[in-house]
């Protein structure tokens, strides 16, 4: 049936309602969805005719199958313990480890933190060390000391001078001194270990900054693009260049997109690889390791982050990928252990093993949707990247301070639309799990310093971090000896009004830790605010329809409020036209689906655990 015939039956289902409201997405990215794409949809697009393992690589690099590495990354830095871990997890599974490095000082302590792992079998991927070059030297060293052939060496170190810019606020050293330790390490590389990488563009902290998907691969595309501009200005060539450079991108809440972002970013690198000139398949193609995005983890109801980077981790992989990273699920709250990381590795091999995600070569090709995402996306992300290189490139932007306030302004966003509900946390704004108790400073949302840096950072956050603080208020103010704060739902009238505003109320305050005293319905305003006033309780919260509000909520909050005046009087909804009669009875506010949840806790919490 043509598109025309879809949309026609689209209208007529509507009775009426408006078309772009009801089912046109507008994304954050900066373009729309519609409800339904037809065959016709796809007529244009530039690599639909290519194969799986065929430039310009959408459909992925392998032929016959999607066999991504599962890669732990261990978050110690403690020699013995890191490897420790990293043998379990080989044991149990992972055919890649990221390890620390930053003890290595020597040759000695190098091969006690890969002492026992198979390099055969094994990528080992140098996350963060205390000199890049100095640690490639020990592990070629490392290989001979074993007569193990460079050639079949696999994996990475985690140089990115431009991240760490970002992270830092300065250049380690210069700009230049960057670029020398990136020729120095290439010309290794290129010479003893082929297969290695030495160059990473770490997207994944844009995306864990707060910024979309477009931005995130088009700030990756921008740095990539730096580092080629100044590694060919030395002497290098892009085919020389790219088989050693891979992309470490994050993959967040959004299923389908994360799934076409993949995609895109190999169509994306195809393209800027040509554009120096590469004449190689090899430099055509990039490696590409996605990691689950942290600026979505909660610390309260730590359990719900399994779900997220279950979901997170099959994006990933249906979006072809070469290595993920699944993130242990109590990453925000503690350094992972056994427990956590053996389920987070599990995550993946459930995936492989019973799933079977990784026989299909590209899962989403054909689909008009993912193919129309994925065009979207290369698109609009392409138009940044050009819109970045004519500010001059990915450097002048960190200077001038244009890269951050992008990315501030996506990060700002997201957090209004938590505060407000419509991006929903499970378990922190929406839903709290009422029995949950966490105690103890929690991270803080951004990371800070007194101390004055050259260039703005980038801040990383996670969003819920705000009301995991109010939370945490809550609970340590319970731990200091003082009674949790109670709301008291006054539940009167219609049965299921009462019921469905009285599971709002206990939703909406049971974000910030506080004891629901509910009720199953009274039945007069006599009995209502006797058991208001006898409750304790430092909020009350009227539960009905609007309707029967009138009825009894100016005469129920006049005596309340009479009696006890330090009582928050809240009615759940919004009732505009009985809104001033309500205020002037006593009423103090009103809760509903367009309320700032996040800032009436706030509020009401500086009053409940200061009246304590």
């Amino acid at each position: 049936m043509p598109r025309q015939a879809w949309e026609e039956k689209i209208v007529a289902d509507l009775k009426g309602a408006d078309y772009e409201k009801k089912l046109v997405w507008k994304t954050e990215e900066g373009f729309d969805v519609r409800p339904c794409y037809t065959a016709e949809d796809l007529a244009g697009l530039e690599y639909l005719q290519s194969l799986p393992g065929a430039a310009p690589f959408v459909r992925g690099v392998r032929r016959d199958n999607n066999d991504w590495q599962i890669r732990q990354d261990i978050p110690s830095s403690n020699l013995q313990e890191s490897n420790r871990a990293a043998l379990d997890a080989v044991v149990k599974g992972a055919a890649a480890v990221g390890l620390r490095a930053n003890a290595v000082t020597t040759h000695k302590e190098l091969s006690e933190l890969v002492q026992g792992l198979n390099f055969d079998k094994t990528a080992i991927h140098i996350t963060s060390a205390y000199s890049y070059p100095l640690t490639v030297e020990f592990l070629i060293y490392e290989l001979n000391h074993r007569n193990f052939p460079g050639e079949r060496m696999k994996g990475s170190v985690n140089f990115d001078p431009l991240s760490y810019l970002l992270l830092h606020g300065d250049f380690y050293i210069s700009w230049e001194n960057d670029l020398e330790e990136a020729s120095y390490l290439l010309k290794i590389v290129r010479e003893k270990l082929p297969h290695f990488r030495t160059l990473t563009i770490n997207g994944h902290y844009f995306q864990d900054a707060g910024s979309t998907l477009v931005q995130e691969l088009a700030f990756s595309l921008a740095s990539a693009s730096e580092y080629l501009a100044g590694l060919t200005d030395r002497g290098f060539t892009v085919d020389e260049v790219a088989p050693h450079m891979m992309f470490s991108l994050a993959t967040g809440p959004n299923y389908f997109m994360e799934i076409a972002k993949l995609r895109a970013v190999r169509l994306l690198w195809n393209r800027l690889a040509g554009a120096y000139g590469a004449t190689t398949e090899e430099a055509g193609r990039i490696f590409v390791h996605a990691a689950n995005a942290r600026w979505n983890k909660t610390i309260f109801d730590s359990y719900v982050n399994m779900l997220r980077s279950t979901t997170e981790t099959m994006a990933a992989a249906l979006g072809n990928a070469d290595s993920i990273t699944t993130v242990p699920f109590d990453m925000p709250c503690r350094e992972p252990g056994d427990f956590s990381s053996r389920v987070a590795r599990n995550q993946q091999l459930v995936l492989k093993e019973e799933a079977y995600l990784n026989k299909i070569a590209d899962p989403g090709a054909g689909s008009y949707y993912i193919e129309n995402l994925t065009h979207s996306i290369a698109t609009h992300a392409w138009a940044l990247f050009l819109e970045i290189e004519e500010r001059g490139g990915m450097l002048a932007c960190i200077r001038s301070g244009y890269l951050q306030d992008r990315i501030e302004e996506s990060r700002n966003r997201k957090a209004m639309e938590v505060a407000q509900g419509k991006l929903v946390l499970l378990g922190t704004n929406k839903f709290p799990n009422l029995t949950e108790t966490v105690s103890g400073p929690l991270p803080s949302r951004h990371e800070t310093t007194a101390k004055e840096t050259a260039f703005r950072k980038l801040l990383p956050f996670r969003v819920g971090a705000e009301f995991e603080q109010v939370r945490m208020a809550t609970e340590n103010h319970v731990l200091s000896g003082h009674a949790r704060p109670s709301v008291f739902l006054f539940t009167m009238g219609n049965l299921a009004m009462l019921r469905a505003r009285a599971g709002f109320a206990a939703n909406f305050f049971g974000c910030a830790g506080y004891e629901i005293i509910d009720n199953p319905g009274f039945s007069s305003i006599d009995e209502g605010v006797e058991a208001a006033l006898g409750s304790g309780a430092r909020i009350l919260v009227f539960c009905s329809s609007d309707e029967e509000y009138a009825d009894f909520v100016p005469a129920a909050a006049s005596r309340i409020k009479t009696a006890a005046p330090g009582l928050a009087v809240i009615v759940a909804g919004y009732p505009k036209e009985q809104v001033d009669a309500f205020k002037a009875a006593g009423v103090d506010d009103f809760i509903h689906v367009r309320s700032n949840l996040l800032e009436t806790l706030k509020k009401y919490q500086s009053v409940t655990l200061h009246a304590s």
